[in-house]
């Protein structure tokens, strides 16, 4: 890796010669983003663990690779494993509630049930209570759906204990995670009523929408204001939403595979506000609004299981 500049490629066309390295790369490459974000819930590390993975493979004899997908998931998991250790250090000194990068998803990642649910934000934020390990076993059991051999050599473990940290795992993420499905539509219509309530600053609108036990977290990293512990029943919620800038134009999108909201002041983003929704009310509000983390915001970005 030392002493290399070679940049991780990028699908734009041109020729490429069959089996090449590039080409198995750009095959498989929104799958790996997919695999890195769902692992460390931030995309401008999942794109340094793409370059990284990108370096190892592109020294790779590929004729002594019997499974190129199954190998280069393998690169991508070692590495994110790393990385994940790292970004947990980061996070004990981050100020105020930390919430994963949110990105703007095509359509298709909403129709792909499943793949939504694994990369929203509720389930991100499930996922950040398991262990480095048991986070990358159950992204790629139940989320990717390797077997249990190709995921032992991911994670340089037997297969008869990954049995087990996915049990585990399986366990620690149904105790957690939303017990509801909620459909789009569902979510957009909340959203939609959650939205009137806000422009028109009806206060009553807006605890109508609202859960009694709803929880609103914000993340300015330090940088942009914002709440430096949860914010826990409709009332003070209501009350800080009402505070919310009425220039602020707020607009409807796609956010980690379900409708959300883009707020934005004077044309530039200013926070992503996604939901979770429980019994047709507001459950969860996860507002962030660290610049930082909002880049993946303005152009839509694949993923693929």
């Amino acid at each position: 890796m030392a002493g290399t500049s070679q940049s991780a490629p990028e699908d734009r066309g041109g020729d490429m010669s069959p089996d090449s390295p590039t080409e198995a790369f750009l095959t498989h490459r929104n799958l790996l983003f997919t695999v890195a974000y769902e692992m460390l819930g931030s995309a401008a590390d999942a794109e340094d663990v793409l370059q990284e993975t990108w370096l190892r493979w592109a020294g790779v004899d590929l004729e002594t690779v019997r499974d190129q997908r199954a190998y280069l998931v393998r690169i991508t998991t070692r590495q994110a494993l790393g990385r994940l250790r790292t970004l947990g250090r980061r996070k004990e000194s981050y100020i105020g509630p930390w919430l994963p990068e949110p990105l703007l998803t095509a359509p298709d990642v909403a129709e792909d049930v499943e793949l939504a649910d694994s990369v929203s934000m509720a389930m991100l934020l499930v996922l950040e209570t398991l262990t480095p390990t048991e986070r990358a076993v159950f992204v790629l059991r139940e989320v990717f759906d390797l077997d249990y051999d190709e995921i032992a050599e991911a994670v340089d473990k037997s297969p008869a204990a990954v049995r087990q940290i996915a049990h585990r795992a399986r366990a620690h993420v149904a105790a957690r995670r939303p017990r509801e499905v909620v459909s789009p539509a569902e979510t957009r219509d909340a959203l939609q009523a959650f939205q009137r309530a806000i422009e028109t600053g009806d206060l009553q609108n807006l605890l109508d929408i609202l859960a009694p036990d709803v929880v609103l977290l914000t993340d300015g990293g330090g940088i942009k204001q914002a709440a430096l512990a949860p914010v826990v029943g409709a009332d003070l919620v209501a009350q800080v939403l009402s505070r919310v800038e009425a220039v602020a134009s707020l607009q409807p999108a796609q956010v980690n595979g379900y409708p959300a909201l883009i707020a934005r002041l004077d044309g530039e983003i200013d926070t992503v506000l996604a939901v979770r929704i429980a019994d047709g009310l507001i459950a969860g509000l996860y507002a962030v609004r660290n610049p930082e983390k909002l880049s993946y915001i303005e152009r839509e970005t694949a993923l693929h299981r």
